[in-house]
């Protein structure tokens, strides 16, 4: 299999990335997602990103907060060779997406530069027809609209995603998980950690952790006796309430509560609870460093071996592999 160009060892030491700003765009994903390659240029006292900001003509590009930014190339400009290029725009866009932008979008998929989307940047790379086939992921309030208009790209609920050569994500902080992933890809973990430390966080969030999606966002259009249901499971991790329990709780029928997460989860409720408690113990293995039979309790598992079988039947990994990856 042909090796990542997002990877790519073949690539030059210093890499151009480009990044585009559409009127509206969010002053705080565009810093996220550019800030961490300034910081690894200056933590490696050289210059491994160099950053070019672009937009659809020479006027200064007003953001969300109605600040400026002064572009220092127009879109589509020949001269600029680029290894990368991230779209930064609002979401849901506003209006049309000038064809000019779009053309160039297709002629750099042409030549296998890297593209990524920041916020409604990932659906300005779906009209260009360039995430066709791919894993993409954008902000969450966009979801069912995204996946009706482009039913070929392959949509993700995950903070972020990096699939070949395509990177996108949910917007705000998720860019800088995003562009901390990449930098450690491209030079290494130890460098990405110094930059997570840089920004005093306690840790780079992982692609496959999803966004925090509002519970009634999430159901839809679902009755309010399911909504209640998922939000009795979320507030009983530790000790798991029974199928029965909760229909009883929720004055209807076993049968009558199976039947509506079978339609809008399409789960029984064992099922979706038992994904509920083990995103948890996920979560949890990763942000601390609490023992593994200590989570296992807090998850409601009665013992570390359940919790491993568990872990390892829903994820294909152990707990403990978990934690050494």
């Amino acid at each position: 299999m042909p090796e990542s160009p997002i990877a790519s060892s073949t690539m030059p030491v210093s890499r151009h990335v480009g990044v585009v700003v559409l009127p509206g765009f969010s002053l705080l994903a565009q810093a996220c997602a550019t800030e961490p390659l300034v910081v690894a240029n200056r933590l490696e006292g050289r210059s491994l990103y160099r950053l070019s900001t672009y937009a659809v003509d020479e006027r200064p590009v007003a953001s969300a907060a109605g600040q400026a930014l002064v572009p220092q190339a127009v879109a589509g400009d020949p001269d600029q060779a680029l290894d990368m290029l991230l779209v930064c725009a609002p979401g849901p866009l506003a209006g049309s997406v000038p064809a000019g932008l779009l053309d160039w979008l297709r002629r750099l998929a042409a030549a296998r530069v890297v593209l990524g989307g920041i916020g409604g940047g990932t659906e300005v790379l779906a009209r260009a027809g360039v995430l066709d086939g791919y894993r993409a992921t954008l902000p969450w309030p966009r979801f069912a609209a995204f996946a009706r208009d482009y039913p070929r790209v392959r949509l993700s609920q995950q903070l972020f995603e990096i699939d070949r050569d395509r990177l996108t994500c949910g917007g705000g902080t998720a860019a800088m998980d995003m562009m901390m992933t990449l930098v450690g890809s491209q030079h290494g973990g130890d460098l990405a950690e110094r930059i997570s430390e840089h920004f005093v966080l306690e840790r780079i969030r992982m692609g496959d952790e999803p966004q925090q999606v509002p519970l009634r966002t999430r159901l839809g259009h679902a009755p309010q006796s399911l909504v209640d249901a998922v939000s009795l499971m979320e507030s009983n991790i530790e000790e798991p309430l029974t199928t029965y329990e909760l229909a009883e709780h929720l004055g209807i029928s076993r049968r009558q509560l199976e039947r509506l997460f079978k339609k809008y989860l399409q789960a029984v409720p064992s099922r979706y609870y038992l994904n509920l408690r083990l995103q948890q113990a996920r979560r949890l293995l990763r942000e601390s460093d609490r023992p593994a039979g200590e989570i296992a309790l807090q998850t409601g598992f009665s013992s570390a071996a359940h919790f491993s079988t568990a872990y390892r039947n829903h994820f294909g990994i152990t707990p403990r592999e978990e934690r050494l990856g």
